[in-house]
């Protein structure tokens, strides 16, 4: 996988760029000036990212993804990510048939919803799930893969389904490597 190199990271014009940002040649960014990529944030190959996007550090966002911020955003916390395939909307159109649908026709003449997303500290989504407006997954949330996440999660928890449903605690083990890897950074 071939990466951007600093200098066109910092010619893309992005409202924030941490350290060590490292995005692939085959990725695709939409509206960089409305977004601000924490340090080690990692985006892979044939990935769509667009409008209000903010990452923590650690970030990882795995091939195939599409992370639709939009107007309200998409909030990353430190150390989470996507697995391949990931899909987050911070805004849809109204499916129901009272409105008109799709970015071709005026605002006039449909409805969307717009809700901002929150993907907490340690929080990571499976393969080919698909995440909606409006929900916020507490932190060490883990939805399993291919679910539908239609709903906010507790802090440690474990979805899956489609819908995506609680189905158990997940562990804070991670809390400890967590403190361990930030000890062997600092100086």
């Amino acid at each position: 996988m071939a990466y951007l190199t600093p200098a066109q990271l910092e010619a893309m014009g992005f409202a924030g760029l941490g350290r060590n940002v490292r995005i692939s040649d085959k990725a695709s960014i939409y509206e960089p000036e409305k977004m601000s990529l924490g340090d080690h944030t990692r985006i892979d190959d044939f990935c769509v990212v667009s409008g209000h996007v903010t990452t923590g550090r650690n970030v990882h966002i795995a091939p195939l993804c599409l992370v639709a911020g939009g107007a309200p955003g998409i909030r990353f916390g430190d150390f989470s990510g996507l697995a391949y395939g990931v899909k987050v909307f911070a805004q849809s159109d109204d499916y129901s048939g009272a409105s008109l649908t799709n970015p071709t026709v005026p605002a006039a003449y449909k409805t969307e919803t717009m809700a901002p997303v929150t993907l907490g500290r340690h929080v990571i989504v499976g393969a080919n799930s698909v995440v909606s407006p409006g929900v916020d997954l507490g932190e060490g949330t883990a939805v399993g893969a291919g679910a539908v996440v239609l709903s906010s999660s507790a802090p440690w928890t474990i979805l899956a389904g489609v819908p995506a449903k609680a189905i158990k605690a997940r562990s804070t083990e991670l809390l400890h490597l967590e403190q361990d890897f930030l000890r062997s950074e600092a100086p």
